[in-house]
């Protein structure tokens, strides 16, 4: 049987106590699995991540999860700007051995050598997974971890983020339902 590696009970939340978000939401993830959130802007996905990661606390409900790290959709937010890239990864990493994964992520040393403001958004999008892999999770939390990259690269990107799910778990929240459904079966609309 495989480990249980998110648990959402009765979840509920919103902003405001006159409009939930969600409403005895339930949610079970285990390892080896893949669940998409899809639904409009505003809908409350982020939010979900948010609540996972214990950055807000719920109405009532309770949340358990293992280890986690987070794929931002905003790269340049998630990075300091006057830092080299590669400092930053390291900083976190649990696994330092970061040359397995430049090539599959179309990075180069040079690219982690630099500063978040001297790369493209989709360059510093593949930085900002390198680290989230590094940091060896057992939850991996993607909000749109693919929309800065192109066709080629979103591909490759998604299949090695597959690659790893025999060692952990993934939350994928995207605006595109085409690889919702490429990538699972598992499909919750929000909102």
């Amino acid at each position: 049987m495989k480990q249980e590696l998110l648990k959402i009970t009765n979840l509920s939340f919103g902003y405001s106590k006159d409009k939930l978000l969600y409403s005895n939401f339930n949610l079970t993830l285990k390892k080896g699995e893949l669940v998409a959130i899809i639904g409009n802007s505003g809908s409350g996905k982020s939010t979900l991540l948010e609540l996972i990661a214990n950055n807000l606390k719920p109405l009532s409900g309770e949340i358990t999860c293992g280890k986690i790290a987070w794929i931002f959709q905003d790269p340049y937010s998630s990075f300091h700007p006057s830092y080299k890239i590669i400092n930053q990864i390291l900083d976190v990493a649990v696994d330092s051995n970061y040359s397995k994964y430049l090539a599959k992520l179309s990075l180069s040393e040079d690219n982690l050598n630099s500063l978040p403001h001297e790369l493209s958004g989709g360059q510093l999008q593949r930085c900002s997974i390198l680290r989230a892999l590094l940091m060896k999770p057992e939850l991996l939390l993607c909000d749109e971890p693919t929309s800065a990259l192109d066709n080629v690269v979103q591909l490759e990107t998604m299949k090695l983020l597959l690659s790893l799910l025999d060692n952990l778990a993934i939350i994928l929240i995207t605006h595109d339902l085409d690889l919702a459904k490429w990538a699972t079966k598992r499909i919750i609309k929000i909102g």
